[in-house]
């Protein structure tokens, strides 16, 4: 864990690899993204690593990398290039692990960690609000081949619910195409608990945005409540008003497509 703190959801709800396993096969997931419980190891990522070994057939890795370190570069290396992880993360706002010491997403001392992850075209999970929108905007534009997946739909303004005025924050990362939304249950439970708030129509507002080839799925289990099947019954539902082949791409498509070019 970082600092001594350690997630409530890790202590609760903690998962093993045989775990996750029979999960997927219970919720009828053929391969998922697991990502580094950094609220639980903080950057070491050997667990996670370790149980990838025997089942990248069905499993990927996302790491969790300190870039401002020194030796930030070699920890990309090593996790990426040595044990096999097919992405990073890294937070800009909320838990315990911001981006390790540095002052925003734009901070001078991570230019040489996104020059490398957009050189190798290393897909970077960002948790971060829709208002850090134009700071992360200020970064792509100066590496346009870094590939993002915004953490939680990028937490997005959703005050007075549909249309979802407040989308437009988010929405100016549309032009980016290196840019992707990971819809999670964050997402989902948040629009419904805002007043006259409609899960289904902001999946589709979001749809409309950035389309459906750039929106995937994340189940967050087990740190969101309930088993994974319940959690995809979840996302489905909120997808009820797509057309199958939208669906698709965002239940598998898409994150395939993230992944697809990492040197692994």
């Amino acid at each position: 864990m970082v600092d001594g703190k350690q997630s409530t959801w890790s202590s609760e709800r903690p998962a093993t690899l045989d775990e996750l396993l029979r999960s997927l096969d219970e919720a009828g997931i053929e391969r998922a993204a697991v990502v580094q419980a950094a609220t639980m190891y903080g950057f070491d990522n050997s667990y996670v690593a370790d149980s990838l070994g025997a089942h990248r057939d069905r499993l990927i890795g996302v790491c969790s990398i300190d870039l401002v370190a020194d030796d930030a570069l070699e920890r990309i290396e090593y996790w990426i290039g040595e044990r096999g992880f097919a992405g990073v993360r890294v937070r800009a706002a909320d838990g315990t692990t911001p981006v390790a010491n540095a002052a925003s997403l734009d901070d001078p001392r991570l230019e040489p960690a996104w020059s490398r992850l957009a050189a190798e075209r290393i897909p970077v999970c960002i948790q971060m609000h829709s208002h850090h929108a134009p700071i992360l905007a200020s970064v792509l534009r100066r590496h346009p081949d870094l590939v993002v997946a915004l953490d939680h739909g990028g937490r997005p303004n959703l005050a007075g619910g549909p249309p979802y005025s407040g989308l437009s924050e988010l929405f100016e990362l549309t032009e980016f195409p290196n840019v992707f939304l990971k819809i999670t249950p964050i997402t989902i439970r948040r629009a419904a608990a805002e007043p006259d708030g409609d899960p289904v129509k902001l999946i589709a507002r979001l749809v409309e945005g950035f389309g459906a080839e750039r929106i995937a799925w994340g189940s967050n289990f087990p740190a969101s409540q309930g088993s994974l099947a319940e959690l995809r019954g979840f996302v489905e539902n909120a997808l009820a008003a797509l057309a199958p082949v939208q669906r698709d791409e965002i239940l598998g498509g898409t994150a395939a497509r993230i992944y697809s070019g990492t040197r692994r």
